[in-house]
């Protein structure tokens, strides 16, 4: 089955046409690779900039660190750091915009203020609110697959099989998320790379993304200097596992996934574009 192109304003998401690119503002004082860089609005909006200006296809606005270990801030707090900006990107930016939480509150407001995509890292487990409220809204969803919160989820590591169990927990959140009244064409699913997931388990899903397809949905991934590259190449700094990230996204990008998130914005729009020309000639999501 292919699901049918998404339209974000005037841009068109053709689905297995070629791999679109999210770029990563953390509006945050303590993510796991650029907290605090961003976290003044001025900062803000200038890497924003860059980031479209770089290839970004879809721009992720986050308030709220998910990095394992992670401390949950109040609900004002993630509405201070994430709407002045959303509001000050929406009248410079035709880029559509995603709000990167787990409230309905926040999803809510962000929408208002002019963001596009609400990208759920709970799979709306976290709020019981969430696909009700992103059904009124009718705006495109991110289901992620997580087990606990950032706190817990590296102590919810066991799986027998972990693609078998993505691809069944992912067919009963669809399930309860369509029921709800959310359009099963405007959900994108994420497998959640790093979260409740040891390495070689991270590994595992990049080995069995393309069994993913078999959702219908589009797939969206977030390999982005993530710890299990880290692991591999023994590099702890974060920044400097770009090179890493490119492979991964290769990887992913062979086995058809549709969306990379990513902090690095400009080398994997050439990873894409090289990527692209190699595997996705003529592939399609459920082909």
């Amino acid at each position: 089955m292919i699901p049918y192109p998404l339209l974000l304003g005037d841009r068109p998401f053709v689905w297995g046409e070629r791999t679109y690119l999210m770029g990563i503002l953390n509006i945050t004082p303590d993510s796991f690779s650029d907290g605090g860089e961003f976290y003044q609005i001025d900062a803000a909006l200038t890497q924003a900039n860059q980031l479209v200006v770089a290839g970004a296809d879809i721009l992720d606005v986050g308030g709220q660190s998910t990095r394992p270990g992670a401390i949950e801030i109040s609900l004002q707090e993630e509405l201070g750091r994430v709407i002045p900006v959303i509001q000050n990107l929406r009248p410079t930016l035709d880029c559509p915009i995603s709000i990167d939480t787990t409230r309905s509150d926040v999803a809510i407001a962000a929408i208002a203020a002019g963001a596009d995509i609400i990208n759920d890292v709970s799979g709306g487990e976290a709020d019981a609110a969430m696909f009700t409220t992103v059904a009124e809204l009718g705006v495109p969803y991110i289901l992620m697959h997580r087990r606990g919160t950032p706190e817990t989820m590296q102590t919810l590591t066991h799986y027998d099989n972990v693609i078998t169990e993505l691809i069944r927990y992912f067919r009963e959140r669809l399930e309860v998320a369509t029921k709800a009244g959310i359009d099963c064409n405007r959900i994108i699913l994420d497998p959640g790379i790093g979260f409740a997931k040891t390495a070689a388990q991270n590994i595992e899903i990049f080995q069995g993304l393309g069994e993913l397809r078999q959702l219908g949905c589009p797939i969206l991934v977030g390999p982005s200097r993530k710890s299990f590259i880290g692991h591999l190449l023994n590099q702890p700094d974060p920044k400097e596992r770009v090179w890493g990230t490119a492979a991964a996204c290769c990887g992913a990008i062979a086995q058809g996934v549709d969306i990379l998130r990513v902090h690095d914005v400009s080398p994997m729009a050439q990873v894409c574009r090289v990527a692209d020309a190699l595997w996705r000639s003529d592939r399609r999501i459920g082909a």
